[in-house]
């Protein structure tokens, strides 16, 4: 016979948790993603921007499949992540200057 359990803690803490790492975080995380695909790839200026914009769409619905998949703790190394990517794609044009 199956018996149904009922949790006495909240649901809301964690999914308000997971909607706030999916959406901006998942916003954050593809910027970070795009910007950085289209410094590295070896295209042309404007074909590297195109490729990395067109990825851009799969990055962030991945990104948010794969948040709520997780458990939250685990998706939580994205936010580092995010900020080693956001060097990679900004880093040069911070540290010199704006003259990249």
């Amino acid at each position: 016979m199956n018996k149904l359990v009922f949790s006495t803690t909240a649901v809301w803490p964690r999914t308000l948790g997971r909607l706030l790492l999916a959406v901006p975080g998942g916003y954050l995380f593809t910027y970070s993603v795009t910007a950085a695909l289209a410094r590295l790839l070896p295209l042309e200026r404007v074909d590297a921007l195109i490729s990395a914009t067109l990825l851009s769409f799969a990055v962030y619905t991945l990104f948010v499949l794969w948040v709520f998949a997780r458990p939250l703790r685990r998706a939580l190394w994205a936010l580092p992540v995010t900020l080693v990517l956001l060097l990679i794609a900004f880093g040069p044009h911070w540290f010199a200057g704006g003259e990249v």
